[in-house]
C-alpha cells in the first residue's frame, strides 16, 4: 500500500491495524508538497521499483526530465525522497523514497487545507485509475494463470457510519495477512510469487434528501393565499 487514506477524527479500534512501520503521517506541509499528480506519481513509483532518475521518470510519465527533476527536488524538500549517494554520479542524481507508505488520517488538517487535500486526494484516485487502465491493456498478454486472478468488482451495500469503519478495518486485516511487496519479502517469497495491487476504495453515496412536498392547503407555491 502507497498511500492509505483515511481523512477522520475517530481513532481506530484498538484491535484495529495500526500504523505501518516506516510510514510518514501527512502534516501540512507535506500534504501542499504532495497535492500534485505528477508527484504523487514520482513517490509511488520509487517505492514500487526503488531507486531511479529524473531521466527515467520522465521518460515513464511523459515530461521532460526538467520537470520530473523539478518535482523531486521539492519532494526532496518536504522530505519524501533522497538522494541515493551510492548509485549517483556527477553527470545523473539518483532519486529513492525515504519511506514506505503515506497516510493521510487527519479531518482537522483536511479541513484546514480544503484545497491541497482535495488535490492530493484526486491525484491517488488518478493513480489508481492508471494502474488499473495499465493492467487491462497487458491483460491479453499475461500468462493465463495470471490473468485469471483478475478482478474488478463493487458492491452496493446499505451501512451505518459504524459498519463502514469495521468493514474498512476488516478488510484491512485481510490484506494484513498476506505477504507485503518489499526487498525482504521478495527475497525470501515462494517460486512464482509475483507483485499483485490490491486496491479498496469505501465510496459513501449519501442519499438526496427528500424535496418537500407542496403545500396542499389554501396555499400555493408562492405561499399567497389563494382568493
Amino acid at each position: 500500500m502507497v498511500y492509505r487514506v483515511r481523512v477522520t477524527d475517530a481513532p481506530e479500534r484498538p484491535d484495529g491495524p495500526n500504523i505501518e512501520e516506516n510510514s510518514v503521517v501527512l502534516d501540512a506541509q507535506g500534504l501542499r508538497a504532495l497535492a500534485h499528480p505528477v508527484r504523487v506519481q514520482l513517490v509511488g513509483l520509487l517505492r514500487k521499483y526503488g531507486p531511479s532518475t529524473a531521466t527515467r521518470f520522465a521518460e515513464r510519465l511523459g515530461v521532460n526530465s526538467g520537470t520530473a527533476s523539478y518535482h523531486l527536488r521539492q519532494l526532496g524538500a518536504a522530505g519524501f525522497v533522497e538522494e541515493d549517494a551510492e548509485r549517483g554520479n556527477a553527470r545523473e542524481r539518483w532519486w529513492r523514497s525515504v519511506h514506505r507508505t503515506t497516510e493521510l488520517n487527519d479531518r482537522e488538517l483536511a479541513d484546514r487545507e480544503p484545497e491541497a487535500a482535495l488535490a492530493f486526494l484526486q491525484s491517488v484516485a488518478a493513480t489508481h485509475t492508471l494502474r488499473i487502465q495499465q493492467t487491462l491493456n497487458a491483460l491479453q498478454t499475461i500468462p493465463r494463470t495470471w490473468r485469471d486472478t483478475f478482478d474488478v468488482s463493487d458492491w452496493a451495500l446499505r451501512l451505518t457510519p459504524e459498519e463502514a469503519v469495521a468493514l474498512r478495518q476488516e478488510l484491512r486485516a485481510v490484506v494484513a495477512r498476506y505477504r507485503r511487496d518489499t526487498p525482504e519479502a521478495a527475497a525470501g517469497a515462494p517460486e512464482g510469487a509475483e507483485r499483485i495491487g490490491v486496491i479498496t476504495h469505501l465510496l459513501p453515496e449519501l442519499d438526496v434528501p427528500a424535496t418537500p412536498e407542496k403545500p396542499t392547503g389554501p396555499e400555493t407555491a408562492t405561499g399567497t393565499e389563494t382568493p
